[in-house]
């Protein structure tokens, strides 16, 4: 019976995310320029695709939660993002807070973000994590996840999927 669900489970994942519906998977992705950012989600934004986050997604890669629509985005158990103030180079090479461009990122983020955010002290040079409960409180889980707890072979057909599709 546990098999048979399993497989069911799977089966409705791939319907679901049929052969035009491309799965981009975000781990490990530590930022960089707050612009490259902007650019490379508005193209996924425009794509439709949805965005699993799977792992780290710190510093400008967290744009992805302004830019993408919340339903087409799902956060695993490994998920885990990292905010922190901008910043710029100052003469010396010294790290800088840009305030303009800080407050530029912290309106992109959406309410529950932000709330979460300014709770723990706003952005700041020091990074601060939202991950586990909290995170999946405000983001569905992937199938990846579901899929894990409902059977091995699931999880297997899961993860193949969201490999071969980004």
């Amino acid at each position: 019976m546990r098999f048979l669900t399993g497989l069911l489970t799977a089966v409705l994942l791939l319907a679901e995310m049929g052969a035009s519906h491309a799965v981009v998977r975000i781990a490990d992705d530590r930022g960089g320029r707050i612009g490259t950012y902007v650019d490379k989600y508005q193209g996924l934004r425009n794509s439709g695709e949805a965005v699993i986050i799977d792992g780290l997604c710190a510093s400008a890669c967290t744009i992805v939660l302004g830019a993408i629509p919340r339903d087409k985005i799902c956060v695993t158990s490994h998920a885990m993002l990292g905010f922190h103030a901008a910043w710029d180079f100052g003469a010396n090479g010294r790290a800088i807070t840009n305030p303009e461009a800080t407050q530029m990122l912290f309106s992109m983020y959406p309410t529950a973000v932000r709330r979460w955010i300014s709770a723990r002290g706003g952005l700041t040079p020091h990074m601060i994590f939202l991950r586990g409960r909290e995170l999946q409180s405000m983001y569905k889980p992937c199938y990846l996840d579901a899929q894990a707890s409902a059977s091995p072979a699931a999880a297997a057909a899961a993860t193949k999927t969201s490999l071969t599709q980004h």
